[in-house]
């Protein structure tokens, strides 16, 4: 069992570690920081669209691993349909998966990281919301883009506390969650991008870590994208 006052290790709290990305990052931050992974299949079971289930899964960090020095909001809820016929109810469930649940896991993590001076929160957000590929993807991509405007705000809110809040945009990367995705527009979108590569969960990790880590001490407010060069801004 982990003892909470055993290790000078940072703890890094990585919700939807379970996933393609979010298992990326989990492995990729294990290296140097104890990793607790938040989702159904977790280190601590929680359903993230659940406000009352994510205050407690952040409780029993605190309690289990008594601190959280890096937050990665890597869940996310993606929701497709034609815009006329969207339900208001899967609108709001895409909204708590993704943007409630970093709300809330970082109210209860920042005191924390304000009492030692140190703290890290970083949004996994997607390179669609400035290349957006329809309306179909409404809710997801309001979402995310929700997710950029509060790591501007947070970043500006908790800088003299000396915590960083950042974004990280992913490209159209293979995964289990995109296998619906015809290989044929996997091909044209690496065709069009600068570096005409495929886009791996490891690229999104490893900037990850380095945001997570002391030096990227003077980074903050910023949404970087990993997408080979697709989206220029």
């Amino acid at each position: 069992m982990f003892d909470k006052a055993s290790t000078d290790r940072r703890v890094a709290v990585v919700t939807g570690g379970s996933g393609a990305i979010g298992g990326a990052i989990a492995a990729r931050l294990a290296s140097d920081h104890t990793v607790v992974v938040l989702d159904r299949r977790g280190d601590i079971v929680v359903d993230l669209g659940d406000p009352v289930e994510v205050r407690q899964a952040a409780a029993a960090v605190l309690d289990r691993y008594g601190r959280c020095d890096v937050l990665v909001h890597a869940a996310a809820m993606v929701a497709f349909g034609p815009f006329d016929e969207f339900e208001l109810e899967v609108w709001r469930q895409v909204q708590a998966v993704n943007v409630e649940a970093a709300l809330l896991l970082t109210q209860v993590f920042v005191p924390g990281m304000r009492d030692r001076g140190f703290g890290r929160v970083i949004f996994i957000v997607s390179n669609s919301y400035w290349r957006p590929p329809g309306a179909h993807m409404l809710a997801y991509i309001a979402s995310k883009g929700a997710l950029i405007g509060m790591a501007r705000a947070l970043a500006v809110g908790l800088g003299s506390d000396r915590i960083a809040v950042t974004a990280v945009a992913p490209g159209l990367t293979r995964t289990p969650a995109t296998d619906v995705v015809p290989a044929e527009e996997f091909a044209d979108v690496s065709a069009h991008q600068a570096l005409p590569r495929p886009l791996t969960p490891d690229d999104t990790a490893a900037l990850v870590a380095m945001l997570a880590g002391d030096d990227a001490a003077a980074l903050t407010g910023q949404t970087l994208t990993v997408d080979g060069g697709l989206v220029l801004r």
